[in-house]
């Protein structure tokens, strides 16, 4: 069984700035070339799920376009980590204390009142069973906190406590990545 992790191309938005789910635009062209690739690469007649926020569902309508053997359906569960009063702020310019306040409490800590990291993998991680008791080679259109916390729920881990714990590697703008499940 392997699920497709597919991340948005590179959005409309200034370098440094914190967004998570603020709606923003991807680069048209950025997310044609991934869904040309993405198109030429996916297995025939696999369902596709994918996050509301627009660099999502515009790479979706391009690869839909290309591949209507696929099957597609938005899944709220697979947005990124909202930010609350931080989305669309430069990251340079959240007071240190914020940022303190959230790595001493990474797991539990709603950084900008919204969200914690244990809530996005409590989320994710109900999106990854659902998948999983399908039993079938899907793809997600997604976030890189997502593909993230993918990598935790693949090593059976539904919980951070310190910022240290949740991992540091996604795929860029407009690629992939391939996870297997082994003996499903």
């Amino acid at each position: 069984m392997n699920l497709w992790l597919v991340r948005h191309a590179q959005p409309l938005v200034a370098p440094g700035t914190c967004y998570g789910v603020l709606d923003v635009l991807p680069d048209a062209d950025a997310t044609v070339l991934a869904a040309q690739a993405l198109a030429a690469t996916l297995p025939q007649h696999r369902a596709v799920q994918v996050s509301p926020l627009q660099r999502c569902e515009q790479l979706a309508l391009c690869l839909q376009g290309l591949r209507p053997d696929l099957t597609f359906m938005t899944d709220v569960r697979l947005q990124e980590m909202d930010f609350g009063i931080w989305e669309g702020v430069a990251w340079a310019d959240i007071p240190r204390s914020a940022m303190d306040a959230w790595t001493a409490d990474f797991g539990d800590h709603c950084f900008g009142g919204k969200e914690s990291a244990n809530q996005v993998l409590q989320r994710i991680g109900d999106a990854w069973d659902a998948w999983c008791a399908t039993r079938a080679t899907g793809v997600w259109i997604t976030h890189a906190g997502v593909c993230r916390a993918v990598q935790l729920l693949l090593k059976g881990q539904r919980r951070v406590d310190r910022a240290d714990q949740w991992p540091q590697s996604a795929p860029a703008f407009g690629a992939w990545e391939k996870v297997a499940l082994t003996g499903q």
